[in-house]
């Protein structure tokens, strides 16, 4: 149901409160503007902000015998229905907005102040400003989110809500957040957050599941990223692998950082004796995206890899 919230609290609540405790009730909520502090509305009184506290207190004592009016049940019944269909619980910034639009969100702040039956909870390290009618769903909430928190933990990966989680439980968490595409995952995976350049670079080559060369990652992330930047944060970020001449890869797939040289050695080195070129080569081109003659040529190498009577290589000791 719509309500004016306007008429409510100035026509219904307020119109019979002394003329200073009226002012105190509507710049502390904002009914008619911003909302002011304490100590704003002590200057322009000129008192001290614990008296401006103690009329706002006043204004409220004033307030209860006008909480059986009518409409104001009405209000608050619809205000409990809305938070009973949440679970008993719900972020403060989504239920303001849907219960009082953006015009009457103080309205409603205001309001839920008012009554006994909801209890507001300020924004905290791990949770956002949020307001219940049952102590217990907090308690409920917290249980769920940790579980999740856990299992998003275990499996390393964004997942769909799962069924028996409330929407409203998750929307009071900093730690867990949703992606573009409906996921859930931790606040400090770049898939759900995002922090610069980098990130975003990881989220374009992950997305395409393929290496991609630097010009065309910041192409893909978007004008505002700039090729010389993006080419920068590829080569000091360690997710990322160079695999061939400008392509980058995500060590996370299995690719191995170091030059080619490097990676003929380590091929070399886990063979379980002399190994012919052939299988190098084949090796040596699942980590990178190189010419076979290039790796032949590294393999020549004399320094670093000896050949047997048998055309087998091993890696020459120091």
């Amino acid at each position: 149901m719509a309500y004016n919230y306007q008429t409510i609290c100035h026509s219904n609540l307020l119109k019979d409160l002394p003329a200073r405790h009226k002012e105190v009730i509507v710049r502390r909520f904002g009914l008619q503007g911003d909302k002011e502090t304490l100590e704003a509305i002590g200057r322009s009184f000129g008192v001290t902000r614990e008296r401006v506290r103690q009329i706002e207190n006043d204004a409220f004592d004033k307030l209860e015998e006008k909480f059986e009016s009518p409409v104001y049940q009405r209000v608050l019944q619809d205000f409990t229905n809305y938070f009973k269909k949440s679970y008993s619980l719900k972020r403060e910034d989504l239920a303001l907005s849907d219960l009082g639009g953006q015009k009457f969100k103080n309205h409603v702040f205001f309001l839920l102040t008012l009554a006994k039956p909801f209890q507001r909870c300020a924004d905290s390290q791990n949770f956002y400003s949020f307001w219940n009618i049952d102590q217990n769903a907090f308690n409920m909430a917290q249980k769920a989110i940790n579980d999740l928190t856990n299992h998003l933990e275990a499996q390393k990966q964004l997942l769909p809500l799962p069924k028996d989680v409330p929407l409203s439980y998750v929307e009071i968490s900093k730690n867990i957040l949703k992606n573009s595409q409906g996921l859930y995952g931790l606040k400090h995976w770049p898939e759900v957050n995002p922090r610069g350049v980098k990130d975003r670079a990881y989220l374009v080559i992950k997305q395409e599941q393929k290496p991609l060369h630097f010009t065309e990652v910041a192409r893909l992330i978007g004008k505002d990223a700039l090729v010389q930047t993006v080419h920068n944060e590829l080569i000091k970020d360690q997710r990322f692998v160079l695999v061939g001449r400008g392509l980058y890869a995500l060590k996370e797939w299995g690719y191995e950082p170091g030059f080619v040289k490097e990676v003929i050695a380590r091929v070399v080195s886990n063979s379980l004796g002399p190994i012919d070129k052939d299988a190098v080569v084949k090796e040596v081109l699942k980590q990178r995206q190189v010419q076979p003659s290039t790796i032949l040529l590294n393999l020549q190498n004399t320094k670093y890899f000896l050949k047997n009577s048998e055309g087998k290589y091993t890696i020459r000791k120091a």
